[in-house]
């Protein structure tokens, strides 16, 4: 790794020089709790004059004279917040300039916020304290600086950093890991694409992969879809620049075939639609189409949700408060996205949506309890010996060439001792749908 060991260094505040903020950065977003935690933690230390307090690794990437922040970006913007805060009370002339910083507008308010916090607490202290508390955290307060003269290896050591300590959320290893493929991207263009990202909330990308995505890409080939981690995140790596093994050459050119189509424009042999470069079934291509993947199939599964608000008038069809209720619902929703991933969400009809509704649902029916192991299990086709349902719907979708294939899936109807009379008075929506749709008497 080319670590710049002459700038390996433990470095107080005072002492940080041309520090900037790059482009691929994600917006400020650190809550008031952690900014008012991280006031008073400092501010007690300061109080009782311990000898240093140490804010953490700060993970740097220099070009030429500039320090580019890699990892301690949201940490160093709340310190820059509480000095304007402290220099404005101490009323000193403001030469101290922390980093070089122009946030974006997804940054503005949360920006906005923690001053308001920060100046509240600040004007608290008396002119004595503000200016003992401004200098302790100049010259006490310090963090652990890396420096590396390589964007990729910064990154790479940010990866291997956060696998140590306190682990990162797969999807934001994700990110770091795909910003590294990223190199040949035009500058504006990689910002557009990041601010996109940025602009979700981050438990939407936690639970796309981790209830969607990943179950799905498992469950067709009849593997577990349990237990999404940091440690499972390779699904999503897909084929980087470098590889050039035939498969990797074919998938790359398939890529490159879709956008350069989608942009010229000439695309009446589709009725003007947008060539999808998409399936599950199939690797990505790392760097920026990673993140075009993420808000594709986060919009796909948007769609099949507002087909189901329509498709089911009566909402206590898809009950969604027991754990075991929400297991069965993501169980649909996945069944369904993986059809509409294969065939177009133009395809997912009335009569889709009844039989991937009849093989979920048949499920609650049946079981007392429902557990993520039972719908693991069922999802792969291997929990016959309960529900007497042996079919593999992911692996069946995966296998049928047309829509209408699905029409020819046959789901018997259950036995009368099959469903438990609880389960027909509590689910009675579910049941009543069952029976009407399908034709049982």
């Amino acid at each position: 790794m080319a670590l710049i060991e002459t700038e390996l260094e433990v470095i107080n505040i005072k002492n940080l020089k041309n520090i900037k903020i790059p482009d691929y950065q994600r917006p400020y977003s650190w809550s008031v709790e952690s900014v008012n935690t991280l006031f008073e933690d400092t501010y007690n230390a300061a109080q009782k004059q311990i000898a240093e307090y140490r804010l953490g690794t700060l993970i740097l990437h220099k070009k030429q004279d500039i320090y580019n922040i890699v990892d301690g970006q949201q940490r160093l913007t709340t310190i820059a917040i509480l000095l304007f805060c402290l220099i404005q009370k101490c009323k000193l002339p403001y030469e101290f300039c922390l980093m070089n910083a122009l946030y974006s507008s997804l940054s503005k308010n949360a920006i906005l916020t923690n001053y308001k916090i920060l100046n509240q607490r600040v004007n608290d202290l008396n002119d004595l304290e503000s200016k003992n508390y401004l200098d302790y955290i100049l010259s006490r307060c310090t963090f652990v600086k890396i420096v590396t003269d390589s964007e990729q290896e910064a990154f790479q050591f940010f990866d291997s950093q956060n696998s140590r300590g306190k682990e990162l959320a797969p999807h934001d290893l994700l990110k770091s890991y795909h910003l590294r493929e990223m190199n040949n991207i035009d500058i504006n263009r990689k910002v557009s694409i990041i601010n996109k990202w940025e602009n979700i909330k981050q438990d939407d990308w936690k639970e796309l992969f981790a209830n969607y995505l990943y179950p799905i890409t498992q469950w067709y080939k009849g593997r577990n879809g349990l237990y999404y981690s940091s440690k499972k995140i390779s699904q999503f790596k897909g084929i980087t620049q470098n590889n050039n093994y035939n498969y990797a050459i074919y998938h790359k050119a398939s890529n490159l075939f879709v956008e350069q189509f989608n942009q010229s424009g000439n695309n009446q042999l589709l009725n003007n639609e947008m060539l999808n470069q998409f399936q599950l079934t199939q690797p990505i291509i790392a760097g920026n189409r990673f993140f075009t993947y993420s808000i594709h199939y986060k919009n796909l599964l948007e769609a099949i949700r507002n087909k189901l608000e329509i498709y089911h008038k009566d909402k206590n069809e898809i009950p969604n408060e027991r754990f075991g209720d929400i297991y069965i619902k993501q169980l649909y929703e996945c069944s369904l996205l993986f059809f509409a991933d294969k065939f177009g969400i133009n395809s997912v009809n009335d009569t889709t949506i009844r039989i991937i509704y009849t093989w979920c649902y048949l499920l609650r029916l049946k079981m007392i309890a429902i557990y993520m192991q039972t719908i693991n299990k069922y999802a792969c086709g291997n929990h016959n010996s309960r529900t007497n349902i042996d079919i593999n719907l992911f692996e069946y979708i995966n296998d049928i060439s047309k829509p209408n294939d699905l029409n020819l899936l046959i789901i018997p109807k259950p036995q009368d001792d099959e469903i438990d009379n609880k389960n027909k008075v509590k689910y009675k929506a579910i049941y009543n749908k069952l029976y009407k749709d399908n034709g049982w008497k």
